[in-house]
């Protein structure tokens, strides 16, 4: 039961792993957000660099702010948060050794408190705008898992002008030839799903597992038409580890989505169209 006063909250989870080059814009961008009512889960899967030390000054800088009542005041009053490394607004997780991102996403969906759980990953890019606008999409479809279309973006995220439109909704059947929802881009109501179905596997390519181990309950996500992410793709990053990708895939139509080798040979056939086309 999500707590009264966090009916509008929205938690975001970010998995944060050597992530020092990024993490502080990640934590600005969050910030500058239209939709105010959110709370920030960072969670460092043992990082080598110095992003928990970037996380922390985020953190002591945030409070300050807390303390001059700039930043949601009437939250922080009342909010007693049991993380030593936290403000009302940003809180800090830290893995006991390094899990994945997988596990690090798990352990921000455990600790989160909103009603809403949002994605975002260290080196992506949201527009202001993400969060209002995703939101009131899902409010008027009445969607327990939304998503929006992204762009995708050089190594500074400037985008290319090459876009993946989301359809209008899609469902676990269309979603085994359209690897089409972005991590960065989905939203989950907590009040008609449960932790426990958005408890991602630890596997590889454990977003897309995710996804169809929702869908596969009936659950029909809806795609908002609109571009409010950027996918910050290197240059020499689109044809690097194909054939790896190849093989997750692969894997996942028989050990997740429990295909015959028929259908399977199908639905990897299509995904591998579909998949160039995006990235062309």
């Amino acid at each position: 039961m999500i707590d009264a006063k966090n009916q509008e909250l929205v938690s975001i989870i970010v998995p944060v792993y050597n992530a020092e080059k990024y993490i502080a814009h990640t934590i600005e961008m969050v910030r500058q957000q239209t939709y105010t009512d959110w709370e920030l889960i960072l969670v460092d899967d043992c990082s080598s660099d110095r992003s928990v030390e970037v996380i922390e000054e985020a953190i002591k800088n945030a409070s300050l702010s807390e303390s001059d009542s700039t930043l949601n005041p009437e939250r922080h009053e009342d909010d007693n948060d049991e993380n030593a490394c936290s403000s009302s607004k940003i809180r800090l997780v830290k893995n006991p050794h390094n899990m994945g991102a997988a596990a690090s996403r798990n352990a921000g969906i455990d600790a989160a408190k909103g009603r809403y759980i949002a994605f975002l990953d260290a080196d992506d890019v949201w527009l202001d705008t993400k969060l209002e606008k995703e939101l009131a999409f899902m409010k008027e479809t009445g969607s327990e898992f939304v998503f929006t279309s992204y762009e995708f973006g050089d190594e500074q995220a400037r985008p290319t002008g090459k876009i993946v439109h989301a359809p209008d909704s899609l469902d676990f059947k269309h979603a085994l030839t359209r690897t089409v929802i972005f991590t960065t881009t989905v939203l989950f109501d907590m009040e008609k799903l449960s932790k426990d179905e958005i408890h991602m596997p630890l596997i590889a390519s454990e977003d897309t597992a995710t996804w169809w181990k929702i869908l596969k309950t009936g659950v029909v996500a809806r795609g908002l038409d609109e571009v409010l992410a950027i996918y910050r793709r290197p240059a020499n990053s689109l044809s690097s580890n194909k054939f790896v990708a190849m093989k997750r895939v692969w894997n996942l139509y028989r050990e997740i989505a429990g295909l015959n080798v028929l259908q399977s040979a199908f639905c990897f056939v299509m995904w591998a169209i579909r998949a160039t086309l995006r990235r062309v």
